[in-house]
């Protein structure tokens, strides 16, 4: 069972500027690039996901706990909209399931055998390194 969240666009901040490096005249005129805000703990996500999340060492979650999403790739604001509120979706859902636990096994028959071995041919070795008794 795949766990997918959607959040809802009232609680993102979307704000457009201009773009940054080449583009000509366009980038000069046209606010086509978009800032995302989203305050996570601000948000209607469940607890434990917020959790999560706040504990993700990403430089787009400031120590506020907001995340900060800068898409500026396309020419059209509309396709950088979407490619920030992507970016965003794939963030939070990459949290939505929580770990698996970890379980203790035993080491296998085998290999605690090759351990010994291993152990054992590395004595020899450390022995015959010594003085000879003459």
């Amino acid at each position: 069972m795949l766990t997918t969240l959607r959040i809802p666009e009232s609680e993102v901040e979307v704000s457009a500027m201009r773009a940054q490096g080449a583009g000509g005249q366009n980038v000069n005129k046209v606010s086509s690039a978009i800032h995302l805000r989203f305050h996570i703990p601000n948000s209607s996500l469940p607890a434990d996901v917020k959790v999560r999340l706040l504990a993700l060492k990403d430089s787009r979650i400031t120590r506020d706990g907001a995340i900060v999403i800068k898409a500026q790739s396309h020419r059209s604001q509309e396709l950088n909209r979407a490619d920030a509120f992507e970016r965003l979706h794939v963030l939070v859902n990459s949290v939505a399931r929580p770990p698996k636990a970890r379980h203790a096994t035993k080491p296998t028959f085998g290999s605690r055998q090759r351990r010994l071995d291993t152990k054992r041919k590395h004595a020899e070795t450390k022995a015959l390194r010594g003085k000879s008794a003459l």
